[in-house]
């Protein structure tokens, strides 16, 4: 039996009432589709006043748009909002190489929660999200009332509600933080998060100033430490002018030793440590369904093991051309 929206909305209503006992709550809020549609049913179900939306800030690591975005969602559904700042917990955690889902947990949702005190914590994870498909609707102070959903649900829901929300361009079906597309361990901030954000900045602006319509596009940051290689990625390719435009552009970034524009498939090697390397699941996850969605051809990988005892995760320390 199909569900309509409508009936939908009224069973997510009720039951975040029942959730919350009707008190006071905080949403974990990022701007996105996700967290917008959370703060829109939590005011239905328990009025304004019972909402606080709070943002964790990235700085540097935020795309400007997603600020943007906080301001005018908060605006239009006249959201209490409040922003914390979460660098330095982010820069802790991803200095030993990529971890994307314990940035969220500690340096997000941790950060929320030790805001939030004691009031229980919205969040937006869904059917779509890596962990949503495991998670658990309610668990140490959080709940996701969209776990059940997948996102073309969610986005029923929002136009119901009526909410516009201004796509960053990064990824129109996931945006995130600049440093998802960090392949290699934060060790260095200045340098190799610096390479991150001011690349992927730089190419989403050419592409708006273009109105060139994107559905995917940004800088993987790879290679050794010592040398900063960004792999552009862009999603339908764009002609040769755009193309020269964007490599001249970002030939500009002092952090970025060499630059290559992704047209042909290719193969990543990577260093993996032990837990890792060892996992045929894990790796198959990571290539499957974290690195190629984000990659704008066909990618293979070689995988090694590290003897770099630090690398708690993985480091994509070099690629190949397959012609």
């Amino acid at each position: 039996m199909m569900i309509n929206t409508k009936d939908k909305i009224n069973n997510i209503l009720e039951e975040i009432k029942k959730t919350s006992q009707r008190k006071e709550i905080v949403v974990a809020f990022s701007g996105g589709l996700d967290s917008t549609v959370v703060s829109a049913l939590a005011i239905q179900a328990l009025g304004r006043e019972k909402v606080e939306a709070i943002t964790v800030s990235f700085a540097e690591y935020s795309y400007s748009k997603g600020l943007k975005n906080i301001h005018s969602v908060s605006k239009a559904l006249d959201l209490k909002s409040k922003i914390v700042q979460g660098k330095a917990e982010q820069e802790q955690v991803l200095k030993k190489g990529p971890a994307c889902n314990k940035c969220t947990r500690v340096a997000k949702l941790g950060k929320v929660k030790k805001e939030a005190s004691g009031r229980l914590v919205l969040t937006g994870s869904n059917q779509s999200d890596t962990w949503g498909k495991r998670g658990l609707k309610l668990c140490n102070g959080f709940y996701a009332p969209l776990l059940e959903l997948n996102k073309e649900e969610i986005r029923k829901i929002a136009d119901y509600f009526d909410v516009k929300i201004l796509q960053i361009g990064e990824n129109k079906f996931r945006e995130g933080c600049k440093l998802k597309h960090l392949l290699k361990p934060l060790a260095a901030p200045h340098y190799h998060g610096q390479a991150a954000a001011e690349a992927n900045e730089l190419l989403l602006s050419i592409l708006e100033q273009e109105e060139y319509d994107s559905v995917l596009a940004n800088v993987k940051i790879v290679g050794p430490l010592n040398k900063n290689i960004g792999l552009v990625n862009v999603s339908p390719l764009p002609g040769e002018k755009l193309k020269e435009k964007i490599m001249e552009e970002l030939g500009k970034v002092k952090t970025l030793e060499k630059i290559e524009f992704l047209d042909k498939p290719i193969k990543l090697i990577i260093k993996a440590n032990k837990g890792q390397f060892d996992n045929r699941h894990s790796r198959y996850w990571l290539e499957k369904g974290r690195l190629q969605p984000d990659f704008s051809v066909p990618i293979e990988v070689e995988w090694l093991l590290t003897s770099n005892k630090s690398l708690s995760t993985f480091q994509v320390i070099d690629y190949q051309i397959i012609e």
